[in-house]
């Protein structure tokens, strides 16, 4: 849609607003906001609503998963309704939000409380890719960069007066609903495909091809069934059996890491070292992260081409991909070796839909774990190795289109995503003059 523009601009000497309308002011952000947050220490006999930083999603100005009654250690900012919160931590930027009622929040959030200007209109600002790319340029610090109030004070906003303030905010409003609950409509769709990729592989790991499949490999397209004598698989094919992976396997061994783990082990396009950020929903491992030197290769066990990789700690237990070509991997994760019965493509898949019992099984200490013995304890559906090879073919096949389908709807999300940060961007800086457009919405609502 093509918007109106303003008659006159004037400069801003703003390098990322470059101009702005002229009969819109050009302000400090401590001139039309106070920071007004108090220092309070936690109170158990009389809690408040908390908001830390994670309750704040980022770039729409939602607050979700709000603590009603947590008491936070240590000392918090205290805000009271109607306060604007703008985190400073960089890692949290394009995190900010209006609080409609009294509370306490992290220290990371700054708390803005306004003295003329519409606090909707201000959020956009605040939330705008210009504005927050020039909060993160001033931040400092190596673990975690933060900015300075000093600085985010001191930056220039353009501002029309109130009534206009407001006619864009609510502008934005609609826009951004309408906007939001596409992007809604499309993650949902994602969520469906993800459960129809999962229940996929589920159906067919454990009960055979469909039977038009099954008739393309030369298979029975209606096998016999046979109980498996486990409670979770239930029925599987006649011809299947139900083992042990340690009756599957030649190995399953945890890699390691270079002694020291010191800059000359690693180099650019070196040999494959994985670690758990490595796995994704893919069965195929891809380029590892990080790559070992040739020195570093030296003091890594060293796995063959098609090893299993099976996360077996931490928040990813239970993670797997295939490994193409040789590799090695950090003590994370087990390494399998199938043998001669047991294709690893098709115990990719298996495994897969074993990752919430590996999860649940898993030892508890600080982390959940799934050691070497348990790995191998795990129960396996086994076809025969030519059904497993039909089965893992199938798979690919199936599993690539419903992927292509899930980048093409993330595609969207990413336009919808981008075109919503346009808007609001083109909106607070006058480069688009909502007004008329604003009125005649209000007129037909």
């Amino acid at each position: 849609m093509k918007y109106a523009v303003y008659e006159d601009y004037k400069s801003s000497g703003i390098g990322w607003i470059r101009d702005f309308p002229a009969h819109w002011e050009l302000k400090r952000l401590k001139y039309v906001a106070n920071r007004a947050e108090m220092k309070v220490e936690s109170d158990e006999d009389n809690p408040l609503p908390y908001i830390g930083l994670e309750q704040v999603e980022p770039w729409t100005g939602r607050i979700v998963d709000l603590y009603d009654d947590l008491v936070p250690t240590g000392v918090s900012n205290r805000f009271e309704a109607g306060d604007t919160l703008f985190g400073k931590l960089r890692p949290y930027l394009a995190k900010a939000c209006n609080v409609d009622f009294d509370g306490l929040c992290s220290s990371e959030l700054l708390v803005l409380r306004g003295k003329t200007y519409d606090r909707n209109f201000l959020l956009y600002h605040l939330l705008s890719h210009g504005f927050i790319n020039l909060v993160d340029s001033s931040t400092y610090g190596s673990k975690m960069p933060r900015a300075s109030w000093d600085f985010i004070g001191i930056c220039e906003l353009p501002l029309p007066p109130i009534d206009e303030q407001q006619t864009i905010a609510r502008f934005l409003d609609a826009k951004t609903a309408q906007i939001d609950a596409l992007v809604a409509q499309k993650r949902q769709l994602i969520a469906k495909l993800k459960e129809k990729r999962s229940a996929l592989i589920a159906r067919t790991v454990t009960r055979g091809l469909p039977p038009e499949a099954a008739k393309a490999a030369g298979l029975e397209p209606h096998p016999e069934m046979k109980n498996s004598g486990v409670d979770w698989l239930g029925e599987v094919p006649e011809r299947w059996k139900v083992l042990p992976l340690r009756r599957l396997i030649k190995f399953v061994k945890t890699g390691n890491t270079p002694s020291g783990a010191e800059d000359h082990h690693f180099e650019e396009n070196g040999f494959s070292w994985y670690s758990p950020s490595d796995f994704s929903d893919d069965i195929y491992l891809g380029l590892a992260n990080r790559a070992l030197s040739a020195e570093g290769k030296t003091e890594v066990r060293i796995f063959p081409e098609k090893t299993v990789m099976l996360v077996g700690i931490g928040a990813t237990i239970g993670k797997v991909g295939i490994a193409l070509g040789e590799c090695s991997c950090n003590q994370q994760i087990n390494a399998i070796g199938c043998n001669s019965k047991l294709d690893p493509v098709f115990a990719t898949y298996y495994l897969k839909i074993l990752r919430d019992f590996i999860v649940k099984c898993g030892k508890f200490t600080t982390l959940p774990i799934i050691n070497q013995d348990e790995t191998k304890n795990l129960v396996f559906t086994v076809p025969p190795l030519s059904e497993q090879s039909a089965i893992a073919i199938y798979l690919d096949r199936e599993t690539i289109e419903i992927d292509r389908l899930m980048v093409q709807v993330d595609e969207a999300i990413s336009r919808l995503t981008e075109y919503r940060q346009a808007l609001i961007t083109s909106a607070v800086t006058g480069k688009i003059d909502v007004r008329a457009v604003a009125s005649l919405e209000t007129e037909m609502a």
